[in-house]
């Protein structure tokens, strides 16, 4: 995922920022840093707009299912009807259309549990990688918050040191 490089490269920044002599403090270019971290909040809405999809594409199995579901109790109908002419054929129809009902609601029930757990899955990892880039930016974001502070220090102790 793109923002997972983008994390990779503000690390690399920082990595390889210039170190000031005599401390374990580096200068890093703000600049740069802040449109790394620009194109990360850029690049958020492509993981959100999966999300969607995915919410929409499990809603699209569940109909498919439903529908399925529907011509299946419409054909065990439809066999009953046409079955009727006696009253044993009319009795096994009857068996049977029950049959095929139950059969049809349990398939039903497994493709909706089947459709409900793959996209439940989807989202689990989903939001693991969200929560996982949001961690990664807290620890940048608390990086370079921590470097800036160093580096107003830094200035600090010099100017006094000028005085």
């Amino acid at each position: 995922m793109e923002i997972f490089t983008l994390l990779e490269e503000i690390e690399d920044m920082l990595e390889m920022s210039r170190g000031i002599p005599f401390t374990n403090k580096k200068l890093i270019d703000q600049e740069k840093i802040l449109d790394k971290l620009e194109e990360v909040v850029l690049n958020l809405p492509e993981a959100l707009k999966h999300a969607k999809w995915i919410k929409e594409e499990r809603e699209r199995i569940i109909a498919e299912a439903q529908k399925e579901a529907a011509e299946i109790v419409k054909e065990a109908e439809n066999r009953i009807i046409s079955m009727i002419d006696e009253h044993e054929i009319t009795k096994k129809a009857y068996e049977k259309k029950q049959e095929i009902i139950t059969t049809a609601n349990e398939m039903s029930r497994e493709i909706d549990k089947g459709t409900r757990d793959y996209a439940d899955g989807i989202l689990i990892d989903l939001e693991t990688q969200i929560k996982a880039m949001e961690e990664r930016f807290q620890e940048v974001t608390s990086y370079v918050n921590l470097k800036f502070q160093e580096t107003l220090e830094t200035i600090d102790n010099n100017r006094k040191e000028l005085k």
